[in-house]
């Protein structure tokens, strides 16, 4: 019998067996342990790896146009969520009403039946006390039960006022969405189309829809000054500057418009307000054929030349 064999230590032998047991099975597992670590340490760097060796964007404007729908999706189903559960709320308000109301009905009913067997008591006192007391215990019963009344309505106003805003506020949210969207497929058509009063149109319609859009204004300058048209384009870059008044696009359309007009000063002024808050237009200007006629002012290779 294990109970009676002794070891070396004077352990039971079943004992011994046991403890040795669990110790191989805890060597075991920390093993294992150690080894899954390696191995996820590995895959991390190798995922790592590929990342770094990426050479162009993963995300095209289609798969932006499917962010976008996942976006407005998921929105919808938060707001239909919102509206479930304020429609909830209210059902339990409604119902904490109607239990209020059923239990203040009670409460007076039973209170009536007090009256009535305190009246047969006092009938001999004679009727008139009977009927004033009645009548006290009527109106102070009808009192508390107007301002119970009240007091829920005020509640349901201020849920049911709750819910409009909310509704409101998604609907808004729903309409913005849709009208990214739109000007989002106007972009990439204006992008990819060739001729220059197509583009213009694509520009009026983000116009119409966004007409603040100091971008949409700056391209759309671009594109007349394209189709010769600089005085237009000067108009344009002017309304952009409205809206943002240290856009650079604008200020570099705005002197090449000026160049096409020969106000080369007034060039001149563009470009250094152009680069000051964007430098990297050094070497667009270096080499734009439209600048050409600035090519040989001492001002204009300052501005190029300047590092």
């Amino acid at each position: 019998m294990c109970s009676i064999k002794k070891t070396l230590f004077g352990l039971p032998q079943c004992l011994l067996f046991v403890v040795l047991w669990c110790l191989a099975f805890s060597h075991n597992a920390l093993a294992q342990s150690q080894a899954d670590a390696t191995e996820q340490a590995s895959k991390d760097a190798q995922a790592k790896g590929v990342v770094e060796a990426l050479e162009e964007p993963l995300y095209n404007p289609f798969v932006e146009r499917y962010v976008l729908d996942e976006i407005k999706q998921l929105r919808v189903e938060m707001a239909a969520q919102r509206i479930e559960f304020t429609k909830e709320l209210v059902g339990r308000e409604m119902s904490a009403v109607d239990k209020a109301l059923g239990y203040s009905n009670t409460t007076v009913t039973y209170f009536f039946y007090l009256i009535a067997a305190v009246s047969s008591v006092l009938v001999l006192i004679g009727w008139t006390s009977i009927r004033d007391l009645k009548e006290k215990m009527q109106g102070h019963a009808d009192e508390e039960i107007s301002k119970l009344i009240t007091t829920y309505e005020r509640r349901l106003r201020s849920i049911e006022a709750q819910l409009t805003k909310k509704t409101q506020h998604i609907d808004e949210n729903r309409q913005e969405i849709e009208r990214t969207q739109e000007i989002h497929a106007l972009w990439l058509r204006a992008g990819q189309e060739s001729n220059l009063q197509s583009k213009v149109t694509l520009y009026d319609e983000i116009l119409q829809l966004r007409p603040t859009d100091a971008e949409a204004l700056t391209y759309k300058a671009d594109a007349v000054l394209d189709m010769g048209e600089p005085q237009w384009a000067i108009n344009l870059c002017r309304q952009a500057l409205g809206e943002e008044p240290k856009y650079a696009h604008a200020l570099y359309q705005l002197a090449c418009a000026n160049v096409m007009l020969e106000n080369f000063d007034e060039a001149i002024k563009y470009l250094r307000e152009a680069l000051e808050q964007a430098d990297s237009y050094r070497e667009e200007m270096a080499s734009d054929p439209m600048l050409e006629p600035l090519k040989d002012l001492p001002e204009y290779r300052a501005l190029v030349e300047h590092h």
